[in-house]
């Protein structure tokens, strides 16, 4: 199975709001940082935006974010509000015109390879997959005490 490229911008983005939680994200900045069409962008904000994971802001000086925690959003639930259909093999469509239907074992081991990989991505959150932070450097002060102390001692 492979997920659109929607889905795989619709993640990207979740990730850097996660990442600046502070402040509001533009489209511009996050399309820039990952080199993603700004259009495409757009698209994947107004879905994001409907389905209530992001929150956006128009006018000057606004921006998007997250509308949840990090820990709060599901990734088989972005996954589910992001993807149009979950097509695997032909008998999985409502045109369905395979030959084989009803004489093959095909579409139930896909269907549950299908949920197996559904399950799996809501075992996950948005705060699962983000990097880690990096260790807040110490106060200069305090690099200054530690220097003095280990001079002073024996």
């Amino acid at each position: 199975m492979r997920l659109t490229q929607l889905t795989d911008y619709a993640m990207r983005l979740l990730m850097c709001l996660a990442q600046h939680p502070d402040r509001l994200c533009t489209i511009a900045e996050v399309a820039r940082h990952y080199g993603i069409s700004e259009a495409h962008l757009v698209k994947v904000t107004h879905l994001l935006g409907r389905a209530g994971w992001i929150v956006t802001t128009r006018g000057n000086g606004g921006g998007i974010r997250l509308a949840h925690e990090p820990k709060d959003i599901v990734i088989g639930e972005v996954v589910r509000s992001m993807e149009p259909d979950f097509v695997v093999v032909e008998c999985f469509s409502t045109g369905n015109r395979c030959m084989l239907t009803g004489n093959c074992k095909l579409t139930g081991v896909m269907d549950g390879a299908l949920r197996s990989f559904m399950q799996y991505l809501d075992q996950h959150t948005l705060a699962d997959i983000l990097p880690a932070a990096p260790a807040p450097a110490a106060p200069r002060v305090a690099q200054v005490k530690r220097r003095a102390r280990a001079s002073v001692s024996p």
